[in-house]
């Protein structure tokens, strides 16, 4: 019988998808419509991995043991809470006869998922290395990804720990280039992987991009980098801060921070009738959509879906076109 989304795997609560379910089962034996991977490394997103070292105060070995703790109790790498995972990399190791890359993947090829780990059946054999400033994990483990979970084959042109951090937040420019047209003032907040891919995306498609992070180093380097025009240093948790600076006159406002509390801030800086793309898992609905509302804003609220199709090629085009944001991820990732 057919199970593309793994709803077998799902321990509790029965009925949950496995994205909701509090606990998977990644032990089963591989379902003929799945496809099992050999794990080199986790990408955690970066809302979860902050949360993982203020809970650790920035300890490395106890943020390690807190990542193998998750793993164990859920079967999948998931914030208790964040509620947020990120994606992997590693080989193909079996290919079940129903899945539908059969035929297309061999054992042995390199890929990365492009499901988050919040659904994906994992087991960690081992945590190599930690490395805080990429947010990315060495392990030896075993992953399953459902027929109905996309993926992509690692870029040889491109340097592995960069196309990892690529990937795992390339749903944001594609959404970007859905909603920006040229002529608009758009104002991203965030200036880390998906800010700056969010950027560049938009001064591509010809609008007037304004960064702000409350990292002033950060921002400048976008507009000198020419992926921005204009930048704002201010703390995104702080609304009435950042209206002082940015007067409710965006066109679109994208929300990349990696920090929870940052709805008021862009949904103020959006002019009436304009709107605001959230690609941050920190978002809050219930703050995003009660605070418009008081706030008598009337603006457009999108959730950022972190797939769109063509979005990992759109963004690897994007970074292979552009030297700046090569450094940019170089940097983020050394």
């Amino acid at each position: 019988m057919s199970d593309p989304y793994g709803l077998r795997r799902v321990v509790r609560p029965k009925g949950a998808l496995p994205q909701q379910a509090e606990v998977i089962d990644p032990r089963l034996p591989l379902g003929p419509d799945e496809l099992s991977i050999d794990v080199e490394r986790l990408n955690i997103d970066a809302a979860s991995f902050r949360q993982l070292q203020q809970e650790c105060a920035g300890d490395v070995p106890r943020i390690a043991s807190r990542i193998r703790e998750i793993v164990a109790a859920r079967g999948k790498m998931q914030n208790p809470v964040t509620g947020s995972g990120g994606m992997l990399i590693g080989r193909v190791a079996e290919i079940g006869p129903e899945h539908p890359a059969r035929g297309e993947l061999r054992r042995g090829d390199r890929i990365a998922t492009l499901v988050s780990l919040t659904l994906t059946p994992l087991v960690l054999d081992e945590l190599q290395a930690v490395h805080p400033h990429a947010e990315r994990v060495d392990v030896k483990g075993r992953a399953v990804l459902f027929a109905s979970g996309p993926w992509a084959r690692m870029p040889e042109d491109l340097p592995e720990a960069t196309a990892l951090a690529v990937l795992d937040v390339c749903g944001a420019p594609a959404w970007v280039a859905r909603l920006a047209s040229k002529g608009q003032r758009i104002l991203v907040l965030g200036a880390g992987k998906s800010g700056s891919l969010a950027c560049a995306q938009a001064r591509k498609n010809g609008a007037h991009v304004t960064a702000l992070d409350y990292r002033r180093d950060a921002a400048q380097r976008l507009v000198s980098d020419a992926l921005a025009d204009a930048w704002i240093a201010a703390d995104a948790t702080k609304p009435l801060e950042v209206y002082a600076q940015t007067r409710g006159a965006f066109d679109l406002v994208v929300n990349c921070a990696s920090v929870p509390g940052t709805e008021m801030a862009s949904i103020l800086s959006a002019r009436d009738g304009g709107e605001v793309l959230f690609f941050s898992m920190a978002t809050s609905f219930t703050a995003a959509a009660l605070g418009a509302e008081g706030a008598g804003k009337d603006v457009r609220l999108t959730i950022g879906n972190g797939y769109a199709q063509g979005h990992a090629k759109l963004a690897l085009d994007l970074v292979r076109g552009m030297p700046a944001l090569q450094r940019i991820f170089g940097d983020r990732v050394a």
